[in-house]
């Protein structure tokens, strides 16, 4: 139990500091992350520029703060997008059970047999490359696993005594899955859209690195990671401020997830 405790505590003052340097990037950075300085050129880390410059002369700090908050937004609407349709999807083909029940899970497992980023990169040559365009691809993506989680808790709770008490006391479907389902699904949606905010920060980062995501000059980290590769060898902290601020908010993510898996699953109880 300490030893959840501090994992709990480590991921989430983690994610605060995400989550803080992102809503500081909205109204400040130090310099302006689009200026160029050509006289300041893959400048080393000094106390002007704590994490250096890039190859344009911008500062990393700035860039990586700016790039903080891309992540966090894309993150975050990407979990939200797949935790609404996904839930939607998992209530009605859980309580529903039957060829309903067997045709949408029929396209989600078709849906699921693709890897995540591989579904998102064929949606992105279709949207194109952009903000949006990402969050609609991963959220399609993640969709089906979310909808396969709620499902099976749905398909636990629609047997529970409650709800052959709501049909008894007169209440309409639609009711008895908003009112008594879904709050008792709150729970692995809770958990699994916190893995999905890792996992959506990551395919974000991957697909701006291969260049598929917020196009230039915006920066995000992953940008800054391909931008930088060229320069590895000279500037070695081009590629290794923009990597550990991806390490360390998975990290933190993970942890908080572990945490909260252990705190909202019963069956975890008594086992740490």
């Amino acid at each position: 139990m300490r030893n959840l405790t501090l994992n709990g505590l480590i991921g989430g003052l983690l994610i605060a500091a995400l989550l803080a340097t992102a809503a500081l990037g909205l109204f400040w950075t130090p310099y302006d992350p689009m200026k160029l300085s050509f006289t300041a050129r893959l400048a080393a880390p000094d106390a002007a520029h704590w994490l250096g410059t890039d190859e344009f002369g911008r500062d990393v700090l700035s860039r990586l703060m700016v790039g903080a908050r891309a992540s966090v937004w894309i993150g975050f609407l990407t979990v939200a997008f797949a935790a609404v349709c996904g839930t939607v999807i998992g209530i009605i083909s859980g309580y529903a059970r039957g060829w309903v029940d067997a045709a949408i899970m029929a396209i989600n497992n078709a849906l699921l047999a693709f890897p995540g980023i591989l579904l998102a990169l064929g949606l992105l040559a279709v949207f194109g490359a952009n903000q949006y365009g990402i969050i609609f691809a991963l959220g399609i993506a993640y969709t089906p696993s979310m909808a396969r989680v709620v499902r099976g808790a749905v398909l636990s709770l629609r047997e529970r005594e409650f709800i052959e008490a709501s049909k008894v006391m007169g209440n309409g479907e639609i009711y008895t899955m908003v009112r008594h389902i879904l709050p008792n699904c709150l729970a692995p949606i809770t958990v699994l859209s916190t893995s999905m905010f890792g996992w959506a920060i990551l395919s974000e980062s991957a697909l701006s690195f291969l260049g598929l995501g917020v196009p230039p000059p915006a920066p995000t980290w992953g940008n800054m990671l391909a931008a930088g590769r060229p320069f590895i060898e000279q500037a070695v902290w081009l590629g290794l401020f923009p990597g550990l601020c991806i390490a360390l908010t998975l990290l933190g993510i993970n942890l908080l997830g572990d945490a909260l898996r252990d705190k909202l699953d019963p069956r975890m109880r008594g086992l740490k």
